[in-house]
């Protein structure tokens, strides 16, 4: 990642926002090669070693995966949580609408989320269908309990940050 006052200013949001919002971080070492460089989830928590970090907006997705998983299960996720796992098939598009919804929440641009070297080329297209107000996946999120589809708390506004 490239240090300076703006990357400094992106990670103090999104750290100060996953302390609010209860996702336990830790900024340690991490000696192994992770799914995202410098970033990996052991028993429900975020590691971060800023040394490997590439993109800030990556540390949102990765509490993505962590916000969106049942509470019961939140302590004993690991690694690439929905590698070989059935059950959290569906969880990207959740992850996906959860990190816009943060990004817009702390006041974080789009692409600092969905950047250029991120989602396997779609970044650019993630952001304009979000920008536009085109929310794959929704319907998803709302079962989850995030968001309604009517009243106070439509999406990109959330009711809570965690899943129940």
């Amino acid at each position: 990642m490239k240090e300076g006052p703006e990357n400094e200013l992106i990670l103090d949001k999104i750290f100060t926002f996953l302390e609010e919002i209860g996702v336990i971080y830790n900024l340690t070492q991490i000696g192994v090669d992770t799914f995202l460089p410098g970033l990996q989830i052991r028993n429900g928590a975020l590691q971060i070693d800023l040394q490997k970090l590439k993109y800030p907006g990556d540390l949102l997705h990765e509490a993505g995966h962590i916000a969106v998983t049942p509470s019961q299960e939140r302590g004993i996720i690991n690694d690439n949580v929905t590698e070989n796992n059935e059950s959290k098939a569906g969880d990207e598009m959740a992850v996906l609408l959860w990190s816009y919804a943060a990004a817009q929440e702390i006041g974080l641009a789009t692409e600092i989320v969905f950047h250029e070297n991120g989602y396997k080329g779609d970044a650019k297209w993630l952001k304009e269908q979000f920008e536009s107000g085109n929310y794959i996946g929704l319907p998803l999120l709302q079962w989850m309990g995030f968001s309604d589809i009517s009243g106070d708390y439509v999406f990109p506004k959330v009711k809570m940050w965690l899943r129940k």
